[in-house]
C-alpha cells in the first residue's frame, strides 16, 4: 500500500462533502429533503453575462491557453469595480490577479508566504479552509475567538496579550461567515494598526460584501492598508457565477507579485470565455445589485419565520447569504441539525463546522426558492 502524505493526516474531508451525501441518499430514497445548508446560489447570473461566453466560443483565441494574469481588460474591470464600489485605486497591471475561485487563494497565498512551524491567527467562528490550508502548508494555526458580546469582532486586547512573534499572517472575514457581521471603519483601521505592529499580513477575504448590505468596504480603503493587506473577493455571491470560479486578489503589486509565482506554476490560466463573462458580470449596474437583494430579502424574512418556530434567536442586522440563529439553551448543534433532518427533512448547517465558537449556533442559507422556505416553515409549525 502507498503511504499518503504526512499532511493529509492533518485535516480530514470538508464537512459539506461528507453531509451531503447523506442528504443526497435520502433524497434518492425518496426524502423531500429541504437543502439550507450550503451558500451555492441557485439564482441565474446576468443574461449579458451568458451571452457573453456564447459569443465567445466562436472566437479562435477561446480555446489557447490563456494568461496566468487574466486578460488585461479583466484585470481593468475588476479595478473599475474596486473603484466605483469602494473608492480603491488599483493598478490592473500590478495590484490585481485574477483566480479560479478565491477559494484558491487561500492556497496561493498561504504557499507564497507560509514556512513550517509560521504561525496564522484564524477567526472562530470562521470559514474552515482556513485552518485545513494553513495545516496542509505545515503552519500552525492558533485561533482568536469570536463572540455576539462583541459583534464577533476581534478582541485585539486579547489578542496582543498573546505572544505574536510567530504569527506570519491573520485571516480575517467581514462582512462574516457565517455571522453576517458587518465591520466598522474603526475595526479595519484597528486591523490596519496590528499587522503594522506586529509585522503581520492581513487577508481580508470579502466574498458577501454585497449580499444585502448597503455600505459595501474593502479594507484596502484604510489609509496604508496596501503596507499589510490583500484582499479576496468573488463573483461567486455577487454576480450568481459560484460555479464560474472566478475570483481576485488584490494589493500591492510586490505582495501580489510572490502569489502569481505560486498560481503561475498551479494551472494555465482561466478559459477565455468565463473572461469574458466576468468583465460583463463587472461592468453591471448598481440595478443589478438592488434587483438581486430584493429577491434575498423576501427570502430572509420567510428564513426569519422558521428560526422563530424553531425557537432560535438572531440579528436583524447581520448580511450575507445565510441567517446566523442562535439555538435554545443547552441544544447541541450538530444534535440539533440531525434531529431536524430526520424529522422535518430539512438541512441546516451546525454552527460547529466554523469552530468551537459555533456551538449552539446554525446556520440557515437564503439558497433555495420562497416555496421551498414556505414548506419548510409549514412543516416544523
Amino acid at each position: 500500500m502507498i503511504e499518503v502524505a504526512n499532511r493529509l493526516h492533518t485535516v480530514e474531508e470538508y464537512y459539506f462533502s461528507k453531509k451531503l451525501r447523506e442528504v443526497n441518499l435520502m433524497i434518492a430514497n425518496g426524502k423531500p429533503v429541504i437543502n439550507l445548508g450550503i451558500g451555492s446560489p441557485d439564482l441565474q447570473p446576468p443574461q449579458k453575462v451568458v451571452d457573453a461566453i456564447v459569443d465567445s466560443l466562436k472566437n479562435p483565441a477561446a480555446h489557447k491557453y490563456q494568461s496566468y494574469q487574466g486578460l488585461p481588460e479583466l484585470r481593468q474591470a475588476m479595478a473599475n469595480f474596486y473603484k466605483s464600489n469602494f473608492k480603491v485605486s488599483l493598478s490592473p497591471n500590478t495590484e490585481i490577479l485574477p483566480l479560479i475561485g478565491s477559494k484558491e487563494g487561500i492556497m496561493h497565498i498561504s504557499m507564497a508566504f507560509l514556512n513550517e512551524g509560521d504561525e496564522v491567527l484564524i477567526p472562530n467562528p470562521g470559514y474552515p479552509t482556513y485552518q485545513s490550508v494553513t495545516k496542509l502548508v505545515g503552519a500552525k494555526g492558533v485561533l482568536y475567538n469570536l463572540d455576539a458580546a462583541n459583534n464577533w469582532m476581534p478582541d485585539f486586547e486579547a489578542l496582543e496579550q498573546q505572544d505574536l512573534s510567530k504569527v506570519k499572517l491573520m485571516w480575517v472575514n467581514y462582512p462574516h461567515m457565517p455571522t453576517g457581521a458587518k465591520p466598522s471603519k474603526y475595526v479595519f483601521e484597528t486591523l490596519v494598526a496590528f499587522a503594522k505592529k506586529h509585522n503581520i499580513l492581513i487577508v481580508n477575504d470579502n466574498p458577501y460584501a454585497f449580499i444585502l448590505n448597503q455600505e459595501p468596504t474593502s479594507i484596502l480603503s484604510v489609509e496604508g492598508a496596501k503596507e499589510v493587506c490583500l484582499e479576496l473577493n468573488s463573483l461567486s455571491k455577487t454576480f450568481n457565477m459560484a460555479g464560474w470560479r472566478v475570483g481576485m486578489v488584490v494589493g500591492d503589486g510586490e505582495l501580489i507579485s510572490h502569489v502569481l509565482k505560486v498560481k503561475s506554476n498551479m494551472d494555465s490560466g482561466m478559459f477565455y470565455g468565463i473572461q469574458k463573462g466576468a468583465i460583463e458580470a463587472l461592468n453591471c449596474s448598481n440595478m443589478w445589485f438592488a434587483t438581486l437583494n430584493s429577491v434575498y430579502q423576501k427570502r430572509r424574512e420567510l428564513v426569519w419565520q422558521l428560526a422563530e418556530a424553531l425557537n432560535c434567536t438572531f440579528s436583524k442586522e447581520a448580511s450575507g447569504m445565510f441567517v446566523w440563529a442562535k439555538l435554545p439553551a443547552y441544544m447541541k448543534s450538530e444534535e440539533y441539525i440531525d434531529m431536524i433532518l430526520k424529522e422535518h427533512y430539512i438541512f441546516i448547517t451546525p454552527g460547529t463546522i466554523f469552530g468551537s465558537q459555533g456551538e449552539g449556533y446554525i446556520r440557515f442559507s437564503l439558497c433555495a426558492s420562497t416555496e421551498d422556505l414556505q414548506e419548510a416553515i409549514t412543516r416544523v409549525s
